[in-house]
Parts: C-alpha cells; structure tokens; sequence
C-alpha cells in the first residue's frame, strides 16, 4: 500500500477514536472560541462598572490577560503582529490596572506604558471599541465619528436610500448601544476607575471633524430625516424608544443581546445610560450570560468567549466522522443529529427583511443563539444530518426547510451573505469608524460563495445546469484574484478563500482544465512552505495580499490539500508531501497538543482588530483532508 495512503488511514483511525471518546451526553462538542484578550478585558472593566463581587473570574481573567503581554510591553493578535496591537494594549493595560491586581507601578505595567506612549498613547487608537471604552470611562470624549451620528437614523423606513436595515446585523446591534451611549453623552466612573491621562500624548487626537465621505453619508441621513413628518424633540424621543426596544427585543433566553458577548457587554453599558438599575433584572441576566461564556484557553488560563461555538463545531465533526467512515446510524452521528435537529430556526428574524421568502429554516453559531441564523453554519448542519434525511422521516423536513432557506438567501450578485442577503450598500463603508469597510455591510463573499456551492454539488445533487448554481459559479470566477486566488472573509485568508471556492466549483461540475481552477491549482501549489505545509499571517486581511507566514499550520496545509484533492485526479507530489506534513501535527497525545503553531489564530472576525483561534479547527480540517484523500486515492 501506498505509504502516504497509510498515514492518511492511521491519522483518521486516531482521530475518529478520539473525538468520538469526547463526544458530550447531548450530542455536542465543546470546543474553545478563542477571541485575544479583548473580551476578557471588556468584562472586567464591565464588572467593576456595575460593583459585582466577582474576584475569582476577575483574578483568572486578569491572569490571562497579563500572561498575553509580550516582552515588548504590548499585547498581539497574532504571533507575527511584529509591531503590537495598540487598542488590545490599551485594554488590557486599562482591565490590569481597574482589576486592582496590577498597579501602575508594577515592572510590567510600566513596559505597557512605555509601549502605548512610543504608539501616540492612548489617544490615537483607531478601534472604535477602545475608543467607547476610554469615552464611557471619562478618559476622552466621545469620538465624532460616533457622537455625529444621529439617533433618528433608526426611524428612517426601508423605501429611504439608507436605513437602519442597510446596516450588516453584526454592525447593527453593535452601533445602536454605541449611538445611544454617544446621544447621552454616556460616562460612568466608579472611586477605583483607573486615571489614564498619563497614556495620552494629545487629548485632541480623534476629535478632529470627519472626513468628506463620512459627511457625505451623513448628508443622506439628515435628508432623509427631513422628510419626516414630526417635531425634531418627538423623533429623537421616539429614536430613543426604538433604539431600547431594538435591543430588549433581540435578548437571547441566556440574557445576551444576540447572542455575542461584545454587544451584550455595550448593551449593559447603554441600559446604564438610559437610567436602568445596575441590579436591575435583564442587566444581571446579561452578564451571567456573558459569565457563562467562560472556556479554558490552550495556555490554560480561563477566557470569555466572544460567542461559543457549539453548533458550528457539532455540525462540522458530524459531518467529518460521516466522511471518515462512520456510519449515519451510528450512535454519535445520530446524538449530534438530534441536537442539530433542535437548534434549527423556527421563527422569522432580521434576515427575513430582505427576504423575499422568508421560510426560516437556518441554523447559528452557538447554542443560545436562537434569531441568527447564516447561511455557513446551515450548510453545515445541512452536511451532518444530509443522510440521515434520507432515510429518517424525522430529519427530512428539517433537511427540506435548511435547504429552502439556503437558496432563499443567495444574493441579486449571484453569490451569498453569511447573515442577511442584499446589504451592500456601498455608502455605508464610508462611516469614519475602523472596520466599517469590513463590517458595515454583507455582501457576498467568496468562501461563503463557495462552501454553499460545495454543499449543493455534493450534497444536494445540484449543479451548474441549474440557473441558481451557474450564477453563484460565475460570481466566483468573476471575483477570482489576479494570481488565482480568492479573499476568504471569515477565515485567514487568501488559502481560505480559495479553498471554499476550488472545492465549490469542482462540486458543481466546473471541470478541472477550466482556467480558473488551474490559475488556483497553481497559486497553491506556488506557495508551500518547504515543509509540505502551508501557512498565512493574519496580515493578509490587513493589507489585502497574500502574506505567508513562514511556517505551517494545520488549518491552512488542510484547506489547501483539500483544494488540490478536489482538483486533482491523481495524488501528486504535492499533496504527498503535504499530508506526510499534516500528519506531523497531530500529537501523540491527544491531549497534550505541544506544537505552539496550533494555537495561531486563522478565523477572522475583523481586519486587523479580531481574529480567532478554533480549538477545533485543528481537529475538524486535518481529519476531512485525510478522509477526502483516501476516498479519492484510494483505489
């Protein structure tokens, strides 16, 4: 036999032993959601806002966060983050010290500073959650960029060439707290809230007056406004009301606002504004969802998670153990079918406004997440319980309505959103907020394209003869990078991307001689490290090129071995050499992952402010490369 062929039988053996043995009673896995030190600061700076008696969490936080600073005084996002993050810095410094477990004094606070100031201090960060925070704790005031716009915007109706809708829902449920907190001039400050005004070099730093497209967009808003048919007190009271109701109606069962503990932790701060209690009963709800979030990360400290992945990672080694050989009736396929079942979306939600068939029938990320649903995380459900449908009457509706919903959310462009499909008004990328040309809109995107093409061809039986498929298939190919590649946007990056659209298109019958399939083959193949291994910087997504790493990771060698397999009839040199490398990943204990390079981070949230690190990833993707490969190879 084929020795490569051998180490691909081994390492799924191994791997399918050992996640079926993790398997939780309810069907689920549970893996860590690993967001830098950011969340972990921002609940701290929250739990001493609102006086909680807390300190083990905070003493364990406050653990991390400082274990995280470099040796440069700075805290990173990634490893290869050479110059440092100045907000993440910023935050954490500021979390140290409102902890009360570090003082300005101590050795390691002091390279902080020393850090922050040689950046431009505190004053100079362009994050715009770093900025709420310094404006929420009366270290500055609130940014321009926030504070002008107005409140109204909220009560601008659909038929508007703006509306609130047109926002991205992530960004929407982000900017209302932080336009409420702005409108009121919101602070809050406590005896023990630290005074920063040594971390700035110049307090006018961010107040400067917008630029041009920033007040061009806010042209649009304030003519719309104008039209409206009320005295200017009555809409901003009623933009106000809107603004509370947006937020209290879209609280999860577990308390947080949609789910992320980042707007639930804004949401508590802009219920603070409007004059709630900080005992009041939906505030202590939400910080014990925010607290339930907590996970081990891999240096061993407790963290907060952003938002745990539950459903996303449950659906994915369903359907990993499905293509490494377990059978659909097996005991573990059919537990994590059953919690899939019953996490699918039954009502409508804010996805249904652009929705012209708004049949739910989509699942989420995590959990508790009950009204946001994409279309990455159905496709992945969809993949799990794909043969059980087929012959369970029970998984066959949910199969039917997943499906239905999927094609329901494909874009005008021919490609798919991940949450809300035609929000991609291009005027909203113009607000002079960080992230805002990443985060204001939705639109379609090529790993999303891409992976729901997978998902059809290869699940659902579909094609490029049918006109749906065809258009997202021209859409990709239409969107291909010069040098062959594709810009994943959810994960890092370049590898990513063009991963989910070579394994898409081949899915759907784009032959393996099409140009744009050869163009990637060859982009792929011209970027392995010399270890058989492949590997991107986060810095891809910050200056919009291919950036290698330098060394390999196990996502990235896997999404790419993936892509070749898919586009390759016979095994070449370079897919042997590169599972040899893939298996060299995996550790001989389970348990004990030793190899620093698992840890970096390759799911993006945010150019250049929030990036990922899926426990899971390291077992998800190297185990459905082995098992593609051997199907493929092995005859």
């Amino acid at each position: 036999m084929n020795p490569v062929l051998t180490t691909a039988n081994e390492a799924v053996s191994r791997m399918t032993h050992d996640l079926v043995q993790r398997q939780q009673l309810d069907g689920t896995w549970h893996f860590c959601f690993e967001n830098g030190t950011v969340i972990d600061a921002l609940s701290i700076i929250l739990f001493r806002n609102l006086d909680l008696d807390n300190e083990p969490l905070i003493r364990k936080l406050h653990d991390r966060i400082l274990a995280a600073q470099q040796p440069e005084g700075c805290w990173r996002w990634y490893a290869d983050e050479t110059e440092g993050n100045l907000a993440a810095s910023i935050e954490a410094y500021f979390a140290l010290l409102y902890s009360g477990y570090s003082q300005t004094t101590d050795e390691p606070l002091e390279r902080a500073k020393r850090y922050i100031i040689s950046r431009g201090g505190a004053g100079n960060s362009s994050s715009i959650l770093t900025k709420t925070l310094l404006s929420i704790t009366g270290q500055q005031k609130w940014p321009l960029s926030v504070k002008t716009i107005p409140l109204e915007v909220l009560l601008l109706p659909a038929s508007f060439p703006i509306s609130l809708f047109d926002f991205s829902g992530y960004s929407r449920i982000h900017l209302i707290p932080l336009l409420i907190m702005a409108d009121r001039d919101f602070t809050i400050r406590t005896p023990q809230t630290p005074d920063l005004s040594e971390l700035y070099t110049n307090r006018d730093m961010g107040s400067e007056p917008p630029p041009e497209e920033h007040r061009k967009l806010l042209g649009h808003i304030k003519s719309g406004l104008g039209k409206l048919a009320a005295p200017g007190h009555y809409l901003h009271e009623a933009a106000a009301e809107q603004a509370k109701r947006f937020m209290l109606e879209r609280i999860e069962a577990d308390g947080t606002l949609y789910s992320y503990a980042s707007s639930t932790i804004l949401m508590v701060w802009a219920l603070l504004a409007l004059g709630y209690d900080k005992r009041d009963p939906i505030i202590t709800r939400a910080v014990d969802g925010i607290i339930n979030m907590r996970c081990t990360a891999d240096d061993g400290h407790t963290t907060l998670q952003n938002s745990p992945s539950t459903v996303w990672d449950t659906a994915l080694l369903a359907y990993a153990l499905q293509e490494a050989g377990l059978p659909a009736n097996h005991a573990a396929i059919r537990r994590a079918a059953g919690y899939l079942r019953s996490k699918q979306h039954h009502k409508l939600a804010d996805w249904s406004v652009h929705n012209p068939n708004p049949v739910p029938g989509g699942w989420g990320f995590s959990d508790n997440n009950s009204i946001v649903p994409d279309v990455d995380d159905t496709t992945a459900a969809l993949r799990a319980i794909c043969r059980l449908a087929r012959t369970d009457d029970s998984f066959r509706d949910p199969w039917n309505r997943g499906l239905n919903w999927v094609i329901s959310m494909q874009n005008k462009d021919g490609g798919w959103p991940a949450f809300e499909k035609n929000t991609d008004k291009e005027m909203l990328t113009w607000l002079a907020i960080e992230g805002a040309k990443a985060a204001a809109t939705d639109p379609s995107e090529a790993d999303l394209t891409g992976r729901t093409l997978e998902y059809f061809g290869s699940f659902a039986g579909l094609n490029i003869k049918h006109k749906f498929i065809k258009r997202g298939a021209d859409w990709l190919i239409d969107h291909q990078e010069k040098d062959g590649s594709w810009y994943g946007r959810w994960g890092v990056c370049y590898i990513y991307g063009t991963w989910a659209a070579l394994t898409g298109l081949s899915a759907v019958g784009i032959p393996a001689d099409h140009d744009a399939v050869t163009k990637a083959v060859r982009w792929l193949l011209s970027i392995q490290n010399p270890d058989g291994g492949w590997g991107e910087s986060c810095r891809s997504d910050v200056v919009n090129h291919y950036v290698p790493l330098g060394q390999s990771t196990p996502s990235q060698t896997a999404w790419a071995l993936d892509a070749l397999i898919a586009a390759s009839s016979q095994p070449i040199p370079e897919i042997e050499r590169g599972i040899v490398r893939l298996a060299e990943f995996l550790p001989s204990d389970p348990a004990d992952p030793a190899d620093p390079l698992l840890s970096y981070p390759t799911g993006a949230g945010l150019p250049g402010n929030f990036y990922t690190h899926y426990h899971s990833y390291r077992h998800i993707w190297p185990l459905l490369t082995f098992s593609h490969y051997r199907q493929k190879y092995q005859g």
